[in-house]
């Protein structure tokens, strides 16, 4: 077999050791899964064995898991439930967390764009990663769930515009125009479909629902592919187009029947975490540059310094969003749980890396703060916790939990 051949095989068995990896842990510790997908994506990677070797279609196949992941992301959002307090103090926590993160990097680099690069990636929640954790650990629809949800909203969707603003290849003010014009046409376009009944579209997705059709898969798919294409084409971050597009898909599918919507869910989760998601996580593992960071202990000692900085810069200002009345655990997984960033953090280091604005050790360093952060973050912030009772008077319990 040829190199391709041969990693595309090893992709799809780490797919399936991961999970495995992680159920054996599981009555000792739970450790999220993208842990493994990741870790052992590096030991097969160049950085290691070897036996892996990136390629430019497994690093498309990657592109489109990260973009699922972030239409998971934009789909699963319950904005009557963040609307008000928890987003304005959401947004408020993100523009501290902006500055701080901006701040620390005009201490670790020179240079504006360097800072912004770091600052933007400190500045990140991985709301896509955290919805599955928060879901198998019953806290999707408590108190700390919304909180949580409205924070990673901000902290997914601040990042991606400020990459689009500061990385288009345009002078901020054009870039603000574009990107104004693409919030209309994404606005304009969520504000038409939740105005229509969508009953053709109900119907097909009803009468496809479990026959080779798949109209939903497929129009989420166009829906997806539109989306991006036009991030893309107006010189705008892949991820933006991505994360509409799950705000989209959920306005369009608001007044389906309740049994179809969880079917659909159940598919757009197959379909993600059972196939496209993976493949970015491995991926992340074979190209993340070991060598790069063990070449010198004071590249190796940023990593324990980044995540520390991901705690101050991220969790700290993410308090403002912590539920009325919190305990001090609550305030304790609010913090945890919004400086749980990778996604973002690989995407932003990839951009800056590329331009020559930041070092392969600081993005190797930054990446690997993430994967800690994903690795300790929400495991501290679960520990010693008890799921909270649903106030139904709270309104937080318009979506039902995922199987």
């Amino acid at each position: 077999m040829n190199d391709l051949s041969t990693s595309l095989l090893l992709i799809a068995a780490l797919a399936i050791a991961a999970p495995l990896a992680a159920r054996s842990l599981d009555r000792w510790l739970r450790i999220p899964i993208i842990v493994f997908e990741i870790l052992m994506g590096m030991l097969l990677g160049p950085s290691l064995l070897g036996w892996i070797q990136s390629s430019s279609f497994t690093d498309t196949l990657a592109d489109f898991g990260l973009a699922m992941l972030f239409f998971v992301a934009g789909n699963e959002i319950d904005f009557a439930a963040i609307r008000g307090r928890p987003a304005y103090r959401a947004t408020a926590g993100w523009l501290i967390s902006l500055a701080l993160g901006v701040g620390a990097g005009f201490l670790l680099a020179p240079g504006f764009e360097a800072a912004v690069i770091i600052g933007v990636a400190l500045s990140s929640t991985a709301l896509g990663t955290l919805m599955p954790i928060l879901r198998d650990a019953g806290e999707a629809r408590t108190p700390l769930g919304t909180a949580v949800t409205a924070l990673g909203a901000v902290g997914e969707f601040g990042p991606l515009i400020a990459v689009s603003l500061f990385f288009s290849g345009r002078e901020v003010g054009p870039a603000t125009l574009v990107l104004l014009g693409f919030v209309l046409l994404t606005g304009l376009a969520i504000f038409l479909a939740s105005r229509s009944q969508h009953t053709f579209l109900h119907f097909q997705v009803t009468s496809t629902l479990h026959t080779s059709g798949q109209f939903a898969v497929r129009s989420i798919m166009f829906i997806l592919t539109a989306l991006v294409v036009l991030s893309m084409v107006l010189g705008l971050d892949m991820l933006l187009g991505a994360f509409a597009a799950g705000v989209l898909w959920q306005v369009v599918m608001a007044r389906a029947p309740e049994a179809d919507r969880q079917v659909i869910e159940t598919k757009i989760d197959a379909v993600a975490f059972g196939f496209l998601v993976p493949v970015f996580f491995i991926d992340t593992g074979v190209d993340f540059d070991l060598k790069a960071l063990v070449a010198s202990p004071l590249t190796l000692a940023t990593v324990p310094l980044f995540l520390l900085l991901l705690l101050l810069a991220r969790g700290v200002p993410s308090l403002l969003a912590a539920p009325r009345r919190s305990s001090f655990a609550d305030k304790r997984a609010v913090a945890l749980f919004a400086a749980t960033g990778l996604p973002i953090i690989v995407a932003v280091t990839g951009i800056g890396k590329d331009e020559g604005l930041i070092s392969s050790g600081t993005a190797a360093a930054m990446v690997g703060a993430g994967m800690l952060s994903v690795l300790l973050f929400p495991l501290l912030a679960l520990h010693g916790r008890k799921a909270t009772p649903v106030d139904p008077a709270a309104g937080l319990a318009t979506h039902p939990p995922h199987a």
